[in-house]
């Protein structure tokens, strides 16, 4: 026979089982693969319909590309790449750990980059199409193929019109001393306001060149592939 304190046991490992497979099931996908050439997805190998949720990090190898679809929108990573995917309650981010990362928004499923500089997302939740390509912790080239970029630096921001691209170069000042308070023997400061630096970026304006040709060439070859179901990414 069974005592009170057995039953309880009993009742929270059958719910906690039954809860188990429930929470998982209502664990959405953020996008799927549609192409994918030597990418992995931690240790496995991707191919094309895996899914990607929350906190996956989708890598490519030399010479490998893979293509993410999320809603009518896309995101893409060049060869020798890393990005990790996030969401929020407004758009699903990448954030961009090395290499060429793109996407193709279709201004309806807000989609952004995250990188050392800020936020890189369309603008005027317009469609865009545009990347950015990690040269070092403090400098990216951001490209802008077709649609208006903008990149928010903390709540400032910079816009990149279609057809331009910059190399940005982040400037890390250090923040200006706390006063202390008056009548206070020591200071009494949260480390991270005393220790925290302001980003300032500066900005060069270069040519395209071969690999944004190439980029473009790309973008325009997946949008009109059959496995785009809007056929259009951006328009």
């Amino acid at each position: 026979m069974r005592t009170p304190g057995q039953s309880c046991i009993v009742a929270i490992v059958a719910f906690a089982l039954i809860s188990i497979p429930s929470f998982a099931a209502n664990e959405n996908p953020l996008g799927l693969v549609t192409q994918a050439q030597a990418a992995h997805l931690g240790t496995a190998t991707v191919v094309i319909g895996t899914s990607v949720y929350t906190g996956d990090t989708l890598t490519t190898d030399e010479g490998g590309t893979v293509r993410l679809r999320v809603g009518g929108s896309q995101f893409y990573l060049l060869a020798s790449s890393s990005a990790t995917l996030s969401a929020n309650s407004s758009a699903v981010n990448a954030s961009v750990d090395r290499g060429t990362v793109g996407f193709s928004s279709n201004g309806v499923d807000q989609i952004a980059l995250e990188i050392p500089q800020g936020i890189l997302r369309a603008a005027n939740s317009q469609p865009a199409y545009g990347q950015v390509t990690i040269l070092s912790p403090l400098e990216v080239i951001i490209s802008a193929y077709r649609g208006t970029l903008v990149l928010d630096n903390d709540g400032e921001l910079h816009e990149i019109p279609a057809g331009k691209s910059y190399r940005v170069t982040m400037d890390l000042e250090p923040a200006s001393q706390p006063q202390q308070a008056a009548g206070v023997g020591g200071p009494d400061v949260n480390p991270k306001i005393k220790h925290a630096r302001r980003r300032h970026l500066l900005f060069d304006l270069i040519v395209l060149g071969t690999v944004g040709a190439a980029s473009w060439a790309l973008w325009y070859e997946w949008s009109m592939t059959p496995s785009n179901p809007s056929n259009l990414s951006v328009q």
